[in-house]
């Protein structure tokens, strides 16, 4: 069986591995001039820093498999993500923990004085949050959505709180101790040389060609069994229903020597502040040493035809066009869609990389049984 896989990211790279081992015959094609999609890393030829090209992606999971997995193509160095952010002439640590409330608010409360605090300074009068607004003021009260969330999301998402679902921040992180490790998870790491010989490692199969600098064309699907599809949803169909909106990022790189900023990731809170953080690539592998520094400045717009998109905006307009595409993809057949920009949605790595062992798995028993293999193994409504 011949498959081709559009995109040499995670998904393409992970499902790809699997059919291979089945014996099947696969070619991964990508647009860019290099494999890993935007988990592309690659050393700086001054510096010798690892930087993150499409910005940092840092490896956090609860699921064992997905760690294992990883790690048999690479050696993971344990990394916790410890993020600033600087708002109102201050700097705080995130998410919302113990030190961030005496901080703010030049107390010295233990955690149940904390936690009786920010009930008090909550906002009860919203009972069922709808809003991003709603749901920063239901849970930590005005000072703090104004401080950290305000500012930053405007800029993020290029319009008010009051116009984000109230999910996207249903989960907020508010800590009574003191820990500043950005994520819960049981498993979190960087690996040791970076993603792109990560990805080198899972597509080093006899049975995997790669085509780099090849662009998907319609007529590319003859000759193949089936094809996954990493690519843009609307792209797929030439954006015939109307385009997906996505925020996309710019990077305003600069270089430096000795410490930048002393930390990895900086938030600016500060709406005046026109980008929302600065990211020192040398902190995320930090059992290395550089003399030099390499950073980032990230400024969020809105996606141009010819921007990378990034963050799927998902709101009432965008899902309701999202449904118009699902239809049209469930009946075209001979395709199945995956990835963040297959499915339109946004996915850390590791829901990426599990999304494909399932999706490789469901494909592999479809092809034994004769089945026809759907369009989606994760819907993307």
């Amino acid at each position: 069986m011949k498959v081709l896989m559009v995109g040499a990211g995670l998904s393409c790279a992970v499902i790809g591995r699997k059919l291979a081992e089945a014996g099947m015959a696969v070619t991964i094609i990508d647009s860019r001039s290099h494999i890993g999609g935007n988990c592309y890393t690659e050393r700086d030829a001054d510096t010798g820093v690892m930087v993150h090209i499409y910005g940092p992606h840092i490896f956090h999971t609860d699921d064992e498999e997905v760690w294992n997995y990883v790690n048999a193509f690479t050696t993971f160095k344990p990394y916790q993500n410890r993020v600033k952010t600087t708002s109102q002439g201050q700097v705080f640590s995130l998410p919302i923990n113990l030190h961030t409330i005496n901080q703010y608010y030049r107390k010295t409360m233990n955690p149940t004085e904390a936690r009786a605090f920010i009930e008090e300074i909550a906002d009860k009068t919203i009972e069922d949050p709808q809003t991003f607004e709603d749901q920063a003021l239901r849970f930590v009260g005005r000072d703090f959505y104004e401080a950290f969330f305000k500012g930053y999301t405007e800029k993020q998402w290029g319009c008010s709180p009051r116009d984000l679902p109230a999910s996207i921040l249903k989960r907020l992180p508010v800590r009574f101790n003191y820990d500043d490790n950005y994520f819960f998870h049981k498993f979190q790491g960087m690996p040791e040389e970076g993603y792109t010989p990560m990805i080198e490692a899972i597509l080093d199969h006899p049975g995997i060609e790669v085509k780099l600098e090849t662009t998907y064309e319609p007529q590319m699907a003859e000759g193949y069994d089936h094809i996954f599809y990493s690519g843009p949803l609307d792209g797929f169909f030439d954006f015939r229903l109307g385009r997906l909106g996505y925020r996309t990022l710019d990077f305003e790189r600069f270089a430096d020597q000795g410490d930048y900023q002393g930390c990895a990731v900086m938030n600016y809170g500060d709406r005046d502040v026109p980008y929302t953080r600065i990211t020192e690539h040398k902190h995320f592998a930090p059992w290395e040493s550089h003399e030099g520094t390499v950073c980032y400045r990230e400024f969020s717009r809105s996606c141009e035809p010819d921007d990378i998109p990034y963050y799927p905006i998902r709101q009432v307009e965008e899902k309701a066009l999202l449904g118009e595409y699902v239809a049209l993809a469930e009946a075209t057949g001979g395709v199945t869609f995956v990835g963040r920009l297959g499915t339109y949605r946004y996915l850390d790595m590791d829901v990426t990389i599990r999304e494909a062992l399932d999706t490789a798995q469901a494909f592999l028993s479809a092809a034994e049984t004769g089945a026809e293999m759907p369009a989606f193994v994760k819907s993307p409504l």
